[in-house]
């Protein structure tokens, strides 16, 4: 039987990449993000099922994955990746507002994404699923300015350890991917030059986006019983291990 799996922020970037290798490995997917038009483009006339939905309005999320449950019958995984980040500013300089937009969509988005998951993986028979968070290497060290995005990525690693804990006795597993400098839209910056912990400004690597595809569907292919709780998939020599 096809397995199948829904991303959110699938409109874009990781979310995009990744939903196009699943597609390529034949498995049933679900895209979800907030632009119904990128949604489509992302899955071509590959028959992916299109979601559009905001992760932040819990309603819209629940519709969603119902959705995907009645037509396939079951949902065995989500790709939890849908987020969003602040220009680089001070503690001092972050209005109140886009900080509490970054934990709406980094943290309520993804809570609400996990909890209408979990809902029907335990719901289903044969029960579970295995649900995989996409965090950050700044879930482990902040980068300069970045106050929003930082405390966003630490809640995700409480949501996974949570999760992971919560799910145990209904077969339902939970991981965690903490990218460092894929390149996609977000990283652009990163090959133009970027803020450093010491204040200087350097151009960083980068590395291709289908490593973090390739990384998910390996965590997603794992037999029942077995799990990624955490991995890292980084550019080589990324300024990560030392910063901070």
């Amino acid at each position: 039987m096809e397995r199948s799996i829904i991303i959110t922020g699938a409109g874009s970037g990781i979310g995009r990449v990744t939903a196009r290798r699943f597609l390529d490995a034949g498995w049933r997917v679900g895209l979800i993000g907030r632009r119904e038009d990128a949604l489509r483009e992302t899955a071509g006339d590959s028959g992916a099922l299109v979601l559009p939905c905001d992760v932040c309005d819990a309603g819209a999320v629940d519709a969603a994955f119902d959705r995907a449950a009645a037509e396939w019958g079951r949902v065995d995984v989500l790709f939890n990746n849908a987020g969003t980040g602040l220009v680089a500013q001070t503690p001092d300089e972050v209005a109140p507002d886009e900080f509490r937009r970054v934990i709406e969509v980094n943290v309520i988005g993804v809570f609400l994404c996990a909890r209408a998951a979990f809902r029907i993986m335990r719901a289903q028979s044969p029960q579970g699923g295995r649900i995989i968070n996409n965090g950050s290497v700044s879930a482990h060290a902040p980068r300069p300015g970045s106050i929003g995005y930082t405390t966003s990525k630490h809640a995700v690693t409480g949501i996974t350890r949570s999760i992971s804990l919560d799910g145990r006795p209904f077969n339902i597993a939970c991981g965690q991917i903490d990218i460092g400098n894929a390149l996609t839209e977000m990283a652009v910056p990163m090959t133009k030059g970027v803020a450093q912990a010491d204040g200087s400004t350097r151009i960083e690597p980068v590395m291709d986006a289908m490593a973090v595809a390739d990384t998910v569907l390996h965590m997603a292919s794992l037999p029942e019983g077995a799990n990624v709780q955490f991995v890292t998939v980084m550019a080589t020599n990324m300024p990560f291990i030392g910063r901070g």
